[in-house]
């Protein structure tokens, strides 16, 4: 029994769900029965599915707390070629935060609360007790490694494990982007700028309204902001009394879900030449 093996079977009797690590200290590639999720993914990756392949595939979803799956035959051969251990964080309810350099580590002691700390090649894992999503580059040389992720086995660490903190789930949160609106090109007000559309007010509450379906967007945006700028256009685009303030918040409103200046504008001069306006 090799040592990484030995080592793999005592950290899964403690509760670390574990899996070998091959040269360049990573997951061993799928098996070609799992090759390009032609097995549709193990039931605990991102994207469900009915994989039970027994195999160490699909990286940190592999990692088992079972005694005979970490022993057996069809892991054996990757036990021979492993050159490290990992483990899955969040399968433990923990959250280990990865320090690449110096630099993140003295940002670490000012800010975080001390927990349990392990050294690294380039810098420290600080573990703390709870699960949370992961990410990478939450800040300069900082990574989160928790759910959907594995960290390298180097050691128990010393400290005692703390709570995971407020701070430390605050890190993977996106921070809105901050949206600069575009010029824009008013057509000619045909009408002559004033809706007849039973009283001025009509005009606010369907940009509102507008604004609202283009928020709401969780898919295909790009067709949604082009049928939202085809509908104002269908019902005021004639009448003249869109103004730039008006388009603004439309523009705002698609930029603010990921669309460019660019695809705003030939949205509206699409959406323009299909009323023929």
């Amino acid at each position: 029994m090799s040592e990484h093996l030995r080592t793999a079977l005592r950290l899964a009797f403690g509760g670390l769900p574990v899996l070998p690590l091959r040269k360049g200290k990573v997951p061993f590639g799928n098996c070609p029965a799992c090759a390009e999720n032609a097995c549709g993914g193990r039931p605990n990756m991102k994207t469900p599915g009915p994989c039970t392949c027994p195999n160490p595939c699909h990286g940190w979803a592999a990692a088992t707390t079972d005694p005979d799956v970490i022993n057996s035959p069809t892991w054996a051969r990757a036990w021979r070629e492993a050159e490290a251990v990992a483990y899955h964080p969040g399968g433990a309810g923990l959250t280990v935060v990865d320090f690449d350099n110096p630099s993140a580590i003295t940002w670490a002691r000012a800010a975080l609360p001390a927990t349990r700390t392990v050294p690294t090649t380039r810098g420290e894992h600080w573990l703390y007790r709870g699960a949370m999503q992961s990410a990478n580059a939450v800040r300069p040389g900082v990574d989160v490694k928790s759910t959907m992720a594995y960290a390298r086995w180097l050691g128990p660490g010393t400290g005692a494990i703390a709570e995971l903190p407020d701070v430390v789930r605050a890190l993977v949160v996106k921070k809105p982007r901050a949206v600069r609106p575009v010029a824009v090109t008013v057509p000619a007000r045909i009408g002559g700028g004033h809706c007849p559309h039973r009283m001025p007010a009509y005009l606010d509450r369907g940009i509102a309204m507008a604004v609202q379906r283009i928020t709401e967007a969780h898919e295909a945006v790009h067709a949604a902001v082009y049928g939202t700028f085809l509908a104002v256009l269908s019902t005021h685009g004639r009448c003249g009394c869109l103004t730039d303030a008006h388009i603004s918040r439309l523009f705002t409103a698609a930029q603010a879900k990921g669309e460019s200046p660019r695809h705003c504008t030939d949205a509206w001069t699409n959406a323009l030449t299909r009323l023929g306006l």
